[in-house]
Parts: structure tokens; C-alpha cells; sequence
């Protein structure tokens, strides 16, 4: 008999377990909140690391597709000084594939493929170890039960809650990103300013990071060090883009001109305070219930973090696809979470420790980061 099972989410992690799962011919149910796939904007681009996220694609007989849709000159990185002096410009090598960019949008398209995804169900909670099973509640009223359920829900999962008491907590840094479209025609010197790829920029605790997506897009984010509450201190309407825009600029103040168009061009505001779980987050085993991506590791957003997780849905998916018996299906999950909790643990640390440089009394430490990750 095959198992039941369901994963909570459809993102990168979610999505990339159901696709190995159904490369091995097993059934999975997908169910995402969202009542469609274009039902919010999908985010930015993201790097595909060789070890991690290129590697889950791998798993999912998909390789050969992201190559043909991915952006290796996306991987080029422009820092500049607040008066706009270049400090570093690298490109990547001719083939050089180590962590090519693919727009997030376009990486859902490549995972949805076959799967049949349940959209506009939106769970409420999940209880394990009942008599059927694991016991989902929907937001609709409906139940079902599950003898696997999957949280790939995200940083505010309604999954976790079944097995762990964490909440995220704030970070002390927040993000605003705004972006910018048809860059190549609209704003061509704002084009040859980020380059191929990204370009970043570090003041005294704050930054400024532009982002290159395909078709002309850009994505833009401001980051910097405040109080969750600092738009109500200002008496901020967040909602208000131009209000947004100019409390911005004046945090900015000072920063070259060309550095201030990101902002002064950028279209609709969107605020994202950073969250994290604890490091580690690690709990008691419980039976039909786990959780992976930022439902399992919220960490700082430094490239680690869709890596990780579509890695972690690929290698719980052929963990199960190698479990014959409700027994066995178990004991892989207990394994698995023992494998996920080393590395996460791993990669949350490097990513705090790295948003506490990156956003720093001390731009210096910004461009040491950089060098240690991408010697120049």
C-alpha cells in the first residue's frame, strides 16, 4: 500500500519533494494557500548552488531544463562605497555554473511540471498520531488525514506548532525592496550600473542591494538596523509608497545620487522585517510530521536558504521512495531530520554571523565577506 502523504507549501522545497517523489513514481499531494500560481508576484532570482539546489534539481531529472532557463551571468557582483566608488567588480569565468540565477517564478513553473497541486487550501493545524492518522484542518472546514504530512510552509508555518514550540524573532534588521522594470530602456544608466548581476552597496549599518531578474526586472532592497516599530516611531504609513520612498532617501541621505535612483525609481514598497528561528532548532521525533526549508531553519537570507531546502525536499523524498513499510517510512524520516538539523545548524550560524557583518557599524566588514566568499 502506498503511503499518504502530504506536503504543506509550494515553494522551492515543498515542490522540489514532490517532483523526486513523483520522478520515483510515487503519489504526493501539494497543498499551497495561494488560490493559483500567479496569485502573488513570486520574489526575486535566486543562485542555485553546484552542492545544493542545482543538485535537488538533479534528483528530479530536471538539470538539463534549469541549465537551458538559468542566468550564469547573473552570478557577476559590483560593490560600490556610499559616494559610489567601485570597490569590487567580479565576473564569472567562461562555464562557470557554480551558482548560475534563475527567477523564482521561473524555477515554480520547472518544478510544478506534472504535479497536481491542491491551490487555495490553506491549513489551520495539523494534529499527529491520531487513530487515522495525521489529522489536517483547513481554513474551509474540511479534514483529512495524512500517514506523512510535510511542512514547507515557510517562516510562520502552521505545521510546526505539531512538533516544536519555536517562534521566530526578529533580527534587528529590516528590509524594504522595491524594484524596477524595462531597466535596460527606462534606466540604462541604472542598467550599467548593476551590471549583469547585483550590486551592492554598505553604509554604516544599512545597504542598498540591486538585484538583476530576467526581461529588464530588477528587484531592489534597502536594509538596515531599527526597532520592528521604527515606521510607527515616524508615524509611517507603509502602504504609502512616495511616504516610504522619502523616508528612505533621507536614511540614505548622503549616499552618491546614482546609489539614491534605486529608491527614487523604484515603484510599490514592500516592508519584510528579518526573522530567524533559534540556532539550532532541533525537536523531539514525532511520528507523520516534519518540517523542512524555513519552516525547519529560518535563517538570514544569504543564498543558503531555498538551497537548502530544495536539497532537504529532494533527500526526503528518496529517503521515502526507499521505504517499503509504515515502519521503515519512520525510521527515514528520523534519519533524515538527524542529517537536516547538522547542516542547517551549520548554515544558520554562517548566515547569522554573516548578516551581523553585512549590516554593520563597520562597511568594512561588508567587503570582507565578500572577499572570503569571492577573492578578488
Amino acid at each position: 500500500m502506498r503511503h499518504r502523504i502530504a506536503v504543506i507549501g509550494g515553494g522551492p522545497g515543498g515542490l522540489t519533494f514532490a517532483r523526486v517523489l513523483h520522478h520515483h513514481g510515487h503519489p504526493v499531494t501539494v497543498l499551497e494557500r495561494d488560490p493559483a500560481p500567479d496569485a502573488r508576484p513570486p520574489g526575486g532570482t535566486l543562485d542555485l548552488q553546484e552542492g545544493m539546489g542545482q543538485l535537488a534539481l538533479e534528483k528530479a531529472g530536471l538539470r538539463a531544463e534549469f541549465q537551458e532557463l538559468s542566468r550564469p551571468e547573473g552570478q557577476a557582483m559590483r560593490i560600490l562605497d556610499t559616494n559610489g566608488t567601485v570597490l569590487r567588480d567580479w565576473k564569472p569565468r567562461p562555464g562557470e555554473r557554480a551558482n548560475p540565477e534563475i527567477d523564482r517564478g521561473q524555477l515554480r513553473d520547472l518544478l510544478l511540471g506534472p504535479l497536481d497541486v491542491q491551490w487555495g487550501r490553506r491549513v489551520t493545524e495539523v494534529v499527529p498520531q491520531t487513530h487515522a492518522g495525521v489529522l489536517v484542518h483547513f481554513a474551509d472546514g474540511r479534514e483529512e488525514t495524512f500517514d506523512l504530512v510535510i511542512g514547507a510552509d515557510g517562516a510562520w508555518s502552521r505545521v510546526r506548532p505539531a512538533i516544536s514550540s519555536a517562534t521566530p524573532h526578529y533580527t534587528g534588521v529590516t528590509r524594504v525592496e522595491t524594484s524596477l522594470d524595462d531597466v535596460d530602456t527606462r534606466h540604462p544608466d541604472l542598467a550599467r550600473l548593476i551590471g549583469d548581476g547585483s550590486v551592492a552597496v554598505y553604509g554604516v549599518n544599512r545597504a542598498l542591494v540591486a538585484q538583476r531578474n530576467s526581461g529588464g526586472h530588477v528587484k531592489v532592497g534597502a536594509q538596515f538596523r531599527a526597532p520592528l516599530d521604527w515606521h510607527t516611531d515616524l508615524d509611517l504609513d507603509l502602504a504609502d509608497a512616495e511616504a516610504v520612498r522619502s523616508s528612505l532617501l533621507a536614511l540614505f541621505d548622503g549616499w552618491a545620487a546614482p546609489v539614491l535612483d534605486l529608491l527614487r525609481h523604484g515603484t510599490a514598497f514592500v516592508h519584510r522585517p528579518l526573522y530567524v528561528l533559534p540556532v539550532p532548532h532541533t525537536w523531539a521525533h514525532v511520528p507523520g510530521v516534519t518540517l523542512l526549508g524555513d519552516a525547519a531553519h529560518l535563517m538570514p537570507p544569504l543564498g543558503a536558504g531555498a538551497n537548502l531546502a530544495m536539497l532537504e525536499g529532494a533527500e526526503l523524498a528518496e529517503s521515502i521512495a526507499a521505504a517499503p513499510g509504515p515502519g521503515d517510512l519512520d525510521e527515514a524520516v528520523r534519519a533524515f531530520e538527524e542529517q537536516m538539523w547538522a547542516r542547517a545548524g551549520k548554515w544558520a550560524k554562517i548566515t547569522t554571523a554573516g548578516l551581523e557583518r553585512l549590516v554593520s557599524p563597520d562597511p568594512t566588514q561588508a567587503l570582507a565577506v565578500f572577499d572570503e566568499v569571492q577573492p578578488s
